[in-house]
């Protein structure tokens, strides 16, 4: 497809821009998607605010968004499974193939991945894009592109669930009702974890939780967490706490919290990267800790676990901005984190 596709660009910390951009051919192994819908993420604030994320420093004029839904127009001559007209979902990591992590199906390990919005690679702020097709998805005809948008992090969620062995029976808490903390939540919920107790500082987050299937919620600004685990799981703690917040207060909850020999899953980041925590108890109580990087083999299974209802995740969408509007859509998402939990631009309809 030949033409030019409006681009939004950052060029600067807090800054907004356009740029025109040749649309890209598609390789013989790729699709050209044309965009609908892109989530913001919690990293595309931290570019925007900081201008780096550790090493990853962002020049500009940078692209930010790396959770894309859309639909495909032109098709690469190798590509069999996809056609002109499927909506899909895509995955934004392209890893290498034949590192260890790659050949072991740890893919989200690959040291050489190329993912959008991660500087040096562009994200997809765009109406195109074209990207390789064995990260495309195909999309049930009862899954809209705004939900192929959040299957990105709904994915996260899912690997957090997997990495905490949740299933059936069990008692959870996830710490922090942000979007990944809801995602983590709904995942919980769909593998048959029975109560999932979810706590945050922020009364709206709360509220979107309960709305999403939260069994209960603990404002930590107003009650004593570990008491009310306490009272919610009679004094015998939970099976698994899933750490989304990111803070050294809420992990040291997640240990206090949980039960004797079970596991705690650390998703969220800390600001300095740092934290002193209380491992005698942790040693006591021989907890398991699993970490989650991105994640890996989940997407057919979270666009199922959508398809089938058991993830409702247009729910958690409070916030919808135009294209022509990324500016705002920036400025208001990092300006009021209290109000929203997904803001997400609309590319085109």
């Amino acid at each position: 497809m030949k033409g030019k596709m409006k681009v939004a660009v950052m060029l600067g910390i807090g800054k907004m821009g356009f740029e025109e951009r040749d649309i890209p051919n598609p390789k013989d192994d790729e699709v050209l998607v044309k965009l609908e819908y892109v989530g913001i993420c919690g990293s595309d604030l931290h570019y925007y605010e900081t201008g780096a994320i550790g090493d990853y420093v962002v020049n500009p004029p940078f692209v930010l968004g790396h959770e894309p839904g859309g639909t495909v127009v032109e098709v690469g001559k190798n590509v069999k499974h996809l056609k002109v007209g499927d909506r899909v979902a895509l995955e934004p990591g392209k890893t290498c193939g034949h590192c260890e992590f790659c050949k072991t199906g740890r893919y989200n390990l690959c040291p050489d991945v190329v993912f959008f919005a991660t500087p040096p690679v562009d994200g997809v702020f765009q109406e195109y894009v074209a990207h390789e097709a064995d990260l495309c998805f195909k999309l049930p005809d009862n899954v809209s592109t705004l939900e192929g948008a959040l299957i990105e992090p709904l994915a996260v969620g899912f690997h957090a669930a997997i990495q905490g062995e949740a299933h059936l029976g069990q008692q959870a808490v996830v710490m922090g009702a942000g979007c990944i903390g809801l995602v983590s939540m709904m995942a919980l919920k769909a593998r048959g974890v029975s109560e999932v107790y979810v706590v945050d500082i922020m009364e709206k987050r709360l509220e979107k939780a309960l709305e999403l299937g939260a069994t209960e919620v603990i404002n930590g600004a107003k009650e004593n967490v570990l008491e009310r685990v306490k009272q919610l799981t009679d004094g015998a703690g939970v099976d698994l706490v899933i750490e989304t917040a990111g803070t050294e207060i809420t992990t040291r909850q997640a240990i206090h919290m949980a039960k004797k020999g079970s596991n705690i899953v650390l998703v969220g980041y800390s600001k300095s990267g740092e934290m002193t925590l209380p491992m005698s108890l942790a040693l006591d109580k021989e907890l398991t800790f699993k970490t989650v990087f991105r994640y890996r083999h989940i997407y057919p299974m979270a666009i199922d676990a959508v398809a089938a209802g058991k993830v409702n995740l247009k729910g958690i969408v409070t916030d919808i901005f135009g294209l022509d509007e990324a500016q705002k859509a920036m400025d208001y998402s990092v300006n009021n984190k209290a109000d929203i939990v997904k803001a997400v631009i609309r590319i085109t309809e």
